[in-house]
């Protein structure tokens, strides 16, 4: 019989989508000539990453670099019925002892150095280093790596591609070639960071949804398709296309590359710090800035520190009951204790083998959450069985098992093989894992279900902090009454009033969205029903997700439950929840309770998910709806029935919870490789909004300077083809001093932009009505937003403000108290500098440039923090940021610095003076002095930092002679 997917109005599918992904060719007319598409493109200059390098490097150099120093190990990979697949760089023929030791993700590094050495960018030295990894690493080797392709969502999308079109215009201006600014790798950018839960708990709320999306974002997606047509080798997905990791699981990953008859491992960086859910599906990949995207797209290497690497063994088999969803959590917070900051964590062990690809996802997607920069599986029978589930053709997976077992790449779980090195190891068994939920404000404070009412109370008790709400015990059991559109309602402390199952970390996964939607099935048969002012929404990362739900009859019950589907793309995980029902939110305000939402998403940060839930819990989806039914985090679901059913009848948790084998059955029968298959065809033909989008046909952007959405950035006004070496830093001012655990939620807000701040005065200002001001996110390509929005999240505490919450500062100079934005406008004006004073883990969270982009938009010039998330670390150097740090057992409280100080860092004035790693003095105007360490952390970083930041170290590099 034939199937369709819904919703798509397209005639019927022919054979199945094309594998890998095409790219669309176009030949726009533009202002730099016809048909430029067409032009061969300009050879590709080689940065110089070697003007930096040792000695015995530039030794290396002198090799020719058109013989490949590898050649001799490039061998043929035969098909079993005659001819091959294609050439690859064989590791076993190497004939080093030392590989078959080398944990897998290793090895992965390993075969993209000998492929790309050129002696130029990739030398044998860094081969070398790369198979010495067990001696090298703790030594903090450096090494370049150059991915395989690169992806991108649209919230830090927009900024790298709105900073590729100022690269071409910069380019162009020096007299020089502007079509060297083009994507040398395949580029993929997935639009789903846009939608909003305005509509919920409606059976048109997805399309009203997407309909407010396009009018808030038409310009914008209007960019990114000029983007498409404008750049060779770079495809965009349209809004609805579900988030950019599960169309990477689905559709996008090809885990081994044949181009041009080589072959090679795939690899990926992308601009989401959630990019290595990939790992699951056993590519290499991570979360990098926009602008470290900006260094790969155009084929450069990136600099990196050779990684330590975790050996996680797993052994044993979840319980029944049990979820991914639970395991994730429970390694978050072992991996956080271990420490995995930095590294990569491997996963093996016959454990491994009891887990399905999409729950391998779940735990990969959360490595930010556990530090990690990858939580890598290696490829076994799983992953090609998954691979045939989503539509990748049996002849591909063959050639795919046939390269990975040719380079000893591929896991047989039972059958023994060389034991790996790893530098430190971890073990847990999968049968002690227990149900478990995190927060109530950060992913890694897990809470077994068990303990979870008395973990409530206790955080009602504590001072305010990650634990600590500090409600005074008389007013701990206040119970609000309120009118709900006519029907009495009533909020307490820990009330549910935002549900959602959101987020790729457990959408991607059918065994947990088939178990929401059980709980929802047998909820609804005993009676239950979520109270009318719980704000729920089901928006899943794949649109696939619609198709089994509605196949095995549960999205009707899910429905029953308010859990109507609200997107396709990333929305309550990053904030974009929408407004609380009006009276909801005046409960909430006017008697300032603790309002709770669940959401099964990766990230919980304090201001994150909706400004008015000071609690936030992650939880799994089957979770998600039990406590929706709840309507409380404040129950013993082991001792407490979740409500009353049918015929007054109390019901338990226990009732409503479904066994593995149900979930199993109800999966196997409605999951089907059809639905993979049509979708993908579908996505590109059937989005009328976006096939209806008109772009202008040229290759320099033109920019419209009325426009609110997307400017042409200020990043490389008055540049001189000179680099301008290091920057003085002399009696700056603190602009913030800040604690432990900032994040890039709080440095750079993604959600609604407030009436009365900073942006909306410029909105205001520019004619935008305040209606349609979107989002602090939603407007990342114009620079004049992202400074306005730096440090403006309403949960900030600056310690300036005597612990008041809010993005406040105080004038040092006269103690006024303004938006952080206008004392830092008011430094600028007088002539200052400024820095920013902040704990440990400063910069964790989502991957945003806009992070280091505001604040050096601003005026700082430093950070000098106790420790630093890697990827935001890796922005504010490639923004041209100092980033120092204090040394171990010292902070700012300790020093006795409080912020109204004057800070001078003796920095040498001259590149050549100054090493990764060293040591650097800080004083101030009140007589102390600190020793920080520099966190430039590679020769390569040296180099940007000498040139002003990355971008105008390319620009240099690409537009005149060598430098």
């Amino acid at each position: 019989m034939e199937k369709h997917i819904r919703g798509c109005h397209c005639p019927p599918a022919g054979p199945r989508a094309p594998w890998p992904p095409p790219r669309v060719p176009f030949s726009p007319r533009g202002r730099l000539g016809l048909s430029w598409r067409h032009r061969p493109l300009p050879p590709v200059p080689q940065l110089r990453y070697g003007a930096y390098l040792t000695s015995a490097t530039a030794a290396d150099r002198k090799e020719d670099a058109t013989k490949h120093a590898f050649k001799n190990i490039l061998a043929s990979l035969p098909k079993p019925g005659g001819g091959e697949y294609g050439k690859f760089y064989s590791l076993p023929a190497l004939n080093d002892p030392r590989i078959d030791k080398l944990p897998y993700s290793i090895r992965i590094l390993l075969e993209s150095a000998i492929r790309n050495c050129d002696n130029l960018q990739v030398t044998k030295n860094d081969v070398e280093k790369i198979i010495d990894w067990e001696n090298t690493s703790p030594k903090l080797a450096e090494i370049p790596f150059k991915p395989a392709r690169c992806i991108l969502m649209d919230n830090t999308g927009v900024p790298a591609v709105v900073d590729l079109a100022a690269m071409r215009d910069m380019m162009a201006k020096l007299g020089c070639d502007p079509y060297k600014i083009n994507p040398l790798i395949p580029v993929d950018a997935v639009i789903d960071h846009a939608v909003r839960v305005d509509v919920a708990r409606s059976h048109d709320a997805l399309d009203k949804n997407m309909e407010l999306e396009f009018d808030r974002n038409k310009e914008r997606f209007g960019f990114l398709k000029w983007a498409s047509t404008a750049f060779h080798n770079m495809q965009v997905f349209p809004p609805g296309s579900g988030t950019v990791h599960q169309v990477n699981l689905e559709y996008l990953a090809r885990v081994v590359f044949n181009k041009d008859g080589i072959m090679y491992f795939d690899s990926v960086v992308g601009t989401d710090s959630h990019t290595t859910m990939i790992n699951g599906l056993g590519v290499a990949g991570w979360g990098v800035g926009g602008i470290e995207a900006v260094v790969a797209m155009l084929g450069q290497p990136m600099g990196m520190v050779l990684p330590g690497v975790v050996g996680f063994k797993l052994t044993g088999k979840l319980r029944d009951g049990v979820t991914a969803t639970d395991l994730v959590l429970t390694m978050t917070q072992m991996l956080r204790k271990h420490g995995a900051v930095g590294k990569f964590v491997e996963f093996y062990g016959v454990g491994v083998g009891e887990l399905s690809l999409p729950a391998r996802a779940t735990i990969a997607n959360m490595s930010p959450e556990y530090g990690a920069t990858m939580g890598f599986f290696p490829v076994d029978h799983v992953t090609l069985d998954y691979l045939k589930l989503t539509g990748r053709s049996d002849e591909t997976v063959s050639m795919i098992e046939a390269y990975l077992r040719a380079n000893k790449m591929f896991v047989e779980r039972h059958e023994p093989h060389t034991e790996r090195v790893y530098s430190s190891y971890l073990e847990l068994d999968l049968n002690e894992v227990e149900p478990c939920v995190s927060g109530p404000k950060r992913p890694h404070d897990r809470v077994p279900l068990k303990e979870m009412k008395s973990d409530w109370h206790a955080c009602l008790d504590n001072d305010v902090g990650f634990k600590g709400f500090a409600v005074p015990k008389e007013l701990q059991d206040k119970v609000v009454k309120f009118d709900f559109h006519g029907q009495p309602a009533e909020i307490k402390h820990g009330s549910v009033v935002l549900a959602a199952i959101c987020s790729s970390t457990n959408t991607s996964n059918p065994s947990v969205m088939v178990g929401a939607g059980l709980v929802a099935k047998k909820a609804s048969e005993l009676g239950l029903e979520v109270k009318p002012w719980v704000k729920t929404s089901l928006t899943p990362g794949s649109v696939v997700a619609r198709e089994y739900l509605k196949h095995s009859h549960l999205q009707d019950y899910l429905n029953q439950q308010g859990f109507h589907l609200a997107a396709f793309g990333c929305a309550t995980c990053v904030g974009n929840s929408g407004n609380l029902d009006e009276s909801v939110s005046a409960a909430i305000t006017e008697n300032d309770i603790v309002a709770a939402a669940v959401l099964s998403a990766n990230r919980n940060f304090e201001g994150r998910v909706h400004p008015l839930t000071r609690a936030n819990y992650l939880a799994s989806p089957p979770l998600v709806v039990a406590y929706a039914l709840a309507g409380t985090v404040d129950i013993d679901f082991e001792k407490e029935p979740i409500g009353v059913g049918k015929g007054g009848k109390e019901v338990y948790f226990r009732d409503i919870w479904p066994t593995t084998e149900e979930i199993e059955q109800v999966v196997k029968s409605s999951v089907q490789p059809y639905m993979f298959t049509q979708t993908y065809e579908s996505i590109m033909k059937c989005n009328q909004r976006w096939n209806e989008l008109t772009v202008p046909e040229a290759a320099l952007f033109p920019w419209d300077p009325s426009s609110t959405y997307i400017r042409n950035p200020p990043y490389f006004e008055g540049m001189a083809m000179s680099p301008p070496g290091p920057p003085t830093v002399k009696d700056a001012y603190c602009l913030l001093n800040l604690g432990d655990s900032i994040t890039t939620d709080h440095i750079s807000y993604s959600g609604s932009i407030p009436e009365d701040s900073p942006a909306a005065k410029y909105l205001c200002a520019c004619g935008v009505d305040r209606k349609n001001f979107s989002s602090y996110g939603g407007r990342r390509g114009n620079n004049e937003v992202v400074m306005r929005g730096a440090f403006a999240n309403m949960r900030i505490i600056n310690k300036l403000m005597d612990g008041k919450a809010g993005p406040w500062t105080v004038h040092v100079p006269t103690g006024e108290k303004l938006y952080a934005f206008d004392a830092a406008m008011k430094y600028k004006s007088e002539g200052d500098d400024t820095i920013i004073i902040a704990g440990a883990e400063y910069g964790s969270g989502s991957s945003r440039d806009s992070a280091a982009k505001g604040p050096m938009l601003l005026g700082v010039k430093a950070v000098i923090a106790k420790s630093f998330e890697r990827i935001h670390r890796s922005n504010l150097v490639g923004m041209g940021i100092i980033p120092l740090c204090f040394k171990a057992g010292e902070d700012a409280d300790s020093l006795g610095l409080n912020g109204h100080e004057r800070y001078t860092i003796h920095l040498p004035t001259s590149i050549n003076e100054i090493h990764p790693g060293q040591d650097v003095t800080v004083t101030t105007d009140n007589g102390k002095s600190f020793t920080c360490t520099l966190r430039l952390d590679t020769e390569l970083e040296l180099a940007y930092f000498n040139h002003g930041g990355i971008l105008p170290y390319i620009i240099r590099n690409l537009a005149g002679p060598r430098i």
